[in-house]
C-alpha cells in the first residue's frame, strides 16, 4: 500500500524539532535514526531544527522554543519510557509516537506481558528477578520455575541491550550477580524471531500491518550485537512461517498495540516456536527509523517509500493522544 506523500496540508507546520541523540546506550541507534528522518524531512519541504538530548530535559525547553511539532527519532531511557513525551505535553507541543501512559508501560517489559497477556495475547512464561536474594539461590528458584535454558534481560532497556541466555544455574547466577538494575527471567522458546510493524491512523480510524520480518541469527538469539551487525543476520520479508502463523502474527501486534494504547505506530517482537502459537516478546514504541531498519524494511516489502513512512509518523503527531484515553 502506498500512502499519500508528505504531511496533509494545514496538518503540520514547520519548523519540526527532530529530537535524536539522548543518553541512554541507544544513543548510536537514535543519531542514526535521525540523521535518516532529517533527509525524508527535507524531501518532503519540512524545515526541521535538529536537537541533540545529550544529557537531560532542562536545555531541551529553551531550544523547542518557537517548533511547531517534535519528532522522535530517539529510543532508550529518557526518551522511550514517557519523560520526553511527558515533558512534551507539559509544554503543549505535539510530537510522534505514542503518549506517556502506552510509552511508560511498553518500556517496562514485565508490565507490558501482563497487560498484553490479559487482551488474549499468548506470551512466554517468566518472572521478575528477586535482586535482594542470593544469586544462586535465586537462580535455582528461577531454574526450578521456568527451566532450562532461561532469557535473563533488564525490565527496563530497549534493543536487547543486556539480554543473556543461562544454559545452567550457575550461568544464571552469574547474570544475575553482574547486572545493574532490575531484571527479568522469561522460558527459553526456540524458534524464529519475527517483528511485525504497526501502522494505525486514528483520524481514520484505519490499521495497517506491515510484512513480518524474520531476523535468522548464527547463534538463534536476536541478540544486541546481531541487531547492529548486519553480517550476522539475515532478514527475510515476508517470513517465512506458515500461512496461519502470519494470520496469528498480525491479529496480535495488533491487539497487542491496542491494548498498550500505543499511537500511529509500533514494532512487536515475536518469537515463533517449531510447534504453538506465537510468542509476543515485547513492544518498540520508538522503533529504529534508519532505512534499513526493520520497521523500513517491512514497509517497502508492503508497498510503501520510506519518505511517506516517516510522513505517516509525521501525521500522527496532529492527534491529541490525551483526548484518546
Amino acid at each position: 500500500m502506498n500512502d499519500t506523500t508528505g504531511p496533509r496540508p494545514g496538518e503540520v507546520s514547520s519548523p519540526i524539532a527532530v529530537i535524536t541523540g539522548g543518553w541512554s546506550q541507544e544513543r548510536d541507534r537514535s543519531l542514526r535514526s535521525g540523521k535518516e528522518v532529517i533527509k525524508a524531512l527535507a524531501y518532503l519541504g519540512v524545515d526541521v531544527r535538529v536537537i541533540d538530548l545529550r544529557d537531560d530535559h532542562k536545555a531541551l525547553v529553551g531550544q523547542l522554543q518557537g517548533v511547531s511539532a517534535a519528532f522522535l527519532a530517539i529510543a532508550g531511557r529518557g526518551a522511550e519510557d514517557g519523560r520526553l513525551q511527558g515533558l512534551l505535553e507539559t509544554l503543549g507541543i505535539p510530537y510522534t509516537g505514542s503518549g506517556v501512559r502506552a510509552s511508560a508501560l511498553g518500556m517496562h517489559k514485565i508490565t507490558a506481558k501482563t497487560i498484553v497477556a490479559s487482551a488474549g495475547v499468548p506470551v512466554p512464561e517468566g518472572c521478575g528477578v528477586e535482586r535482594e536474594a542470593r544469586p544462586r539461590a535465586e537462580a535455582s528458584r528461577l531454574a526450578a520455575r521456568l527451566g532450562l535454558p532461561v532469557i535473563v534481560k533488564p525490565v527496563s532497556e530497549g534493543g536487547s541491550i543486556g539480554l543473556r541466555i543461562a544454559r545452567t544455574v550457575g550461568e544464571l547466577a552469574d547474570a544475575i550477580l553482574g547486572a545493574d538494575g532490575d531484571l527479568m527471567a522469561e522460558m527459553f522458546h526456540l524458534g524464529r524471531s519475527v517483528s511485525v510493524g504497526v501502522l494505525a491512523d486514528e483520524t481514520t480510524g484505519t490499521t495497517q500491518v506491515l510484512p513480518p520480518l524474520e531476523a535468522e541469527t548464527p547463534g538463534g538469539i536476536y541478540s544486541y550485537d546481531a541487531k547492529r551487525s548486519q553480517a550476522d543476520c539475515t532478514y527475510f520479508c515476508p517470513a517465512r512461517v506458515p500461512s496461519d502463523k502470519l494470520m496469528s502474527l498480525t491479529l496480535h501486534a495488533v491487539t497487542a498495540h491496542r491494548a498498550l494504547g500505543c499511537h500511529s505506530y509500533s514494532r512487536h517482537d515475536f518469537v515463533v516456536p517449531t510447534s504453538g502459537d506465537p510468542l509476543w516478546l515485547k513492544v518498540n514504541t520508538l522503533p529504529g527509523l534508519t532505512r534499513g531498519g526493520n520497521l523500513a524494511r517491512m514497509a517497502a516489502v508492503g508497498g510503501m517509500a520510506y519518505e511517506d513512512l516517516i510522513a505517516h509518523i509525521l501525521r500522527g503527531a496532529v492527534t491529541d493522544r490525551r483526548a484518546l484515553a
